[in-house]
């Protein structure tokens, strides 16, 4: 793993805006505009560096599956802050009729410095973003720049395949609704919608297209419609889990849940065992299964223990985006439980320093397998929203 530095393309911004990402530039607090995507450095791999990877991410997803299962055969949904009991049944038949279920993506966040094992930082399987510029403008990208080279990017096609795969799974005779925010300001959200469902049309699936406000509720027949009033069958939604069973319509969401075997009449991608895998309480329970694995960093739920007098540790909330709410407790520094929300206490390994930027890997699974690459930058510890995404190449 090596960062070296390159000269942008002529244009490049027009050139990323018209391969989908619509986000270039990042704001930031002096109100200057900055690159979010950033071709003026990228990152080169060996093949079998990326061999080893791929083999670690398969490795930790079936851990993460096999947590899954722990927690709901142990009923240790308390931990992850699940104690409603409608959400607890919900979860609870999604993960066991999860065969039945089309289940798409995720992404692992990688400490790796191209040294030592990389180190699982947290798996956000339910509502991940990053995917259009890791699928799409950085291979385009290396195109240009080094045509015949090769990238840690198979997303488009295992996207395609696995919608073909699971489209079975899906109900008959309406369309799957793709389905954003519109509170979602940069587009990120809408483009990545916009993403995956060109990959489901390419799949051959009949899709449509609705914003989560625009989501009605018929009373008469007790199902969720469309603006056409057609109901709402099937939908992928850019939407958390925590949002979609906690705002006004949770009732209607969980009365109403397909979670196979013929019951529901609306079916959510990604399923409600997602939230297993999306809350950082899991870092935590793996450390439990798995303790000293190599590519986990030590996690406890009630506090930092032995963490404070060691190497540190980062707090972090079990439900957030972007870094928000995450501290980070330098070693010897007084242990602290925080009480403002509930947290994760995991060691510190401070992302590795390239030319002084910070770097984090993301690492996207599709279906089961690991399917590609992402690198953010970040001026400091904490991968936060005003990081930047650099492409990267296997040479």
């Amino acid at each position: 793993m090596e960062r070296r530095t390159i000269a942008p393309r002529p244009d490049w911004q027009r050139t990323v805006e018209e391969q989908g990402l619509i986000y270039p530039l990042t704001r930031h607090p002096d109100n200057s505009l900055r690159p979010y995507w950033d071709e003026s450095a990228y990152y080169v791999f060996s093949l079998p560096e990326v061999e080893a990877l791929e083999e670690v991410v398969d490795e930790l997803h079936r851990m993460c599956l096999a947590a899954a299962e722990h927690i709901v055969r142990t009923d240790r949904f308390a931990d992850l802050g699940i104690t409603d009991p409608h959400v607890v049944r919900a979860v609870a038949e999604a993960w066991r009729r999860r065969a039945e279920l089309p289940s798409v993506y995720g992404r692992f966040d990688l400490r790796y410095d191209g040294t030592g094992p990389a180190k699982l930082l947290e798996y956000n399987a339910d509502t991940p973003t990053s995917l259009v510029e890791a699928a799409s403008p950085q291979w385009f990208w290396m195109q240009d720049r080094f045509p015949g080279a090769d990238q840690w990017n198979s997303l488009h096609e295992r996207l395609v395949a696995a919608w073909k795969k699971q489209a079975p799974l899906l109900p008959p005779g309406s369309p799957l609704h793709f389905a954003h925010s519109s509170a979602d300001e940069l587009g990120e959200d809408l483009m990545t919608v916009a993403y995956l469902k060109e990959t489901a049309e390419q799949a051959g699936l009949d899709t449509d297209w609705i914003s989560m406000e625009e989501i009605g509720w018929d009373p008469l027949s007790g199902r969720f419609v469309d603006n056409s009033l057609r109901f709402i069958r099937s939908c992928f939604k850019l939407y958390p889990w925590e949002w979609l069973t906690a705002d006004r319509f949770a009732g209607h969401v969980l009365d109403t849940l397909d979670n196979g075997g013929g019951t529901g009449t609306t079916l959510w991608i990604e399923p409600a065992w997602k939230m297993l895998l999306s809350n950082k309480a899991l870092l935590a329970i793996l450390w439990e299964l798995y303790p000293d694995h190599p590519n986990l960093l030590p996690a406890h739920l009630d506090g930092p223990r032995e963490l404070a007098a060691g190497r540190g540790y980062v707090a972090k909330p079990l439900l957030g985006r972007e870094g928000a709410g995450v501290t980070v407790h330098e070693p010897g520094a007084a242990p602290v439980v925080r009480t403002d929300e509930p947290c994760v206490y995991q060691e510190l390994a401070p992302l590795p320093s390239f030319d002084g930027n910070r770097v984090v890997l993301g690492a996207w699974v599709v279906e089961d397998e690991s399917a590609g690459l992402g690198i953010r930058e970040s001026s400091g510890l904490v991968t936060d929203e005003y990081a930047r995404f650099l492409p990267h190449v296997i040479l």
